[in-house]
């Protein structure tokens, strides 16, 4: 069992989470991620580590609730206790001295891209971060991009906050001004990374994705996180989650993440009708 340390919202229905996982908390680096159990009887969810405190032995997850687990763990507090975390898992950010290194997170991706970010500004790099979201209230880790950053730019769908437009606009805009662009790395929806890719492949900009394929275990066992790579099969979790941009598949990635939508939808709701009833709470 794994006791949770401290919880609060960011965002609607995207919550910062502490819990202790002293093991991992020490080996962990950026890029990787767990395999988190709710309960004893719960599905496994894949959830990038968002920080950890070697000292405290503590990891950081940022989860938006969507589904039944996700919106199950999003109910915790502080005291209560976590089935099962595996990890780390995947293999980690490769980070070097780029030069100018772009880091670009849509939504709750932020999250994913900020531990990279804080690797790549440790290794030299002169860091831009773009923080991508459909409205003002979703904007998340504002300060700790901001930190870590040598330049920092807000994207809002809606204008509500910073930049009116896509986190892709931005990038352009970065691009067409001059600025020598050695290295991005975009996560976030499958759209909006795909759309990334777009935008630095007339440049041979080297872009790398995190990508979120359906996943059971983890370790490369089931082989339902398969992705395909230029001409080759990988498997996120164990190859992965961070790969070329230019290179993957997203027409097959964004078909299979759809196979289970029905599946996911009805046991969502069942989690949601019990809540109401003070059942699952």
């Amino acid at each position: 069992m794994y006791r949770i340390v401290s919880a609060n919202f960011l965002a609607e229905n995207i919550k910062k989470i502490e819990i202790e996982a002293p093991r991992i908390a020490k080996k962990r680096k950026a890029g990787q991620f767990v395999m988190v159990r709710v309960s004893e009887n719960g599905e496994r969810v894949p959830l990038t580590i968002a920080g950890s405190n070697p000292e405290t032995g503590t990891i950081t997850l940022i989860v938006q609730g969507m589904g039944k687990s996700t919106r199950e763990l999003n109910s915790k507090n502080p005291g209560d206790f976590i089935s099962d975390i595996v990890g780390p898992l995947g293999t980690p950010s490769h980070i070097e001295k780029f030069g100018t290194a772009v880091s670009i997170g849509g939504g709750v991706g932020t999250a994913i891209a900020y531990p990279t970010a804080v690797a790549l500004k440790e290794a030299g790099n002169y860091v831009i971060t773009i923080n991508g979201a459909r409205s003002k209230e979703l904007v998340i880790l504002e300060d700790e991009m901001k930190a870590v950053s040598d330049e920092a730019y807000i994207t809002t769908d809606d204008g509500s906050y910073g930049f009116h437009g896509f986190v892709t606009q931005m990038l352009q805009q970065i691009i067409d001004s001059g600025k020598t662009v050695d290295f991005v790395l975009a996560i976030g929806p499958i759209p909006m990374m795909r759309a990334v890719a777009e935008v630095t492949r007339p440049y041979g900009i080297k872009t790398m994705v995190s990508l979120n394929p359906i996943m059971v275990d983890g370790t490369g066992m089931c082989g339902g996180c398969r992705v395909t790579i230029g001409n080759e099969t990988k498997f996120a979790c164990v190859d992965g989650p961070e790969f070329d941009a230019h290179q993957v598949d997203f027409k097959n990635l964004t078909d299979r993440n759809k196979l289970y939508i029905p599946e996911e939808k009805q046991s969502a709701e069942a989690f949601s009708h019990k809540c109401r009833i003070g059942i699952g709470g």
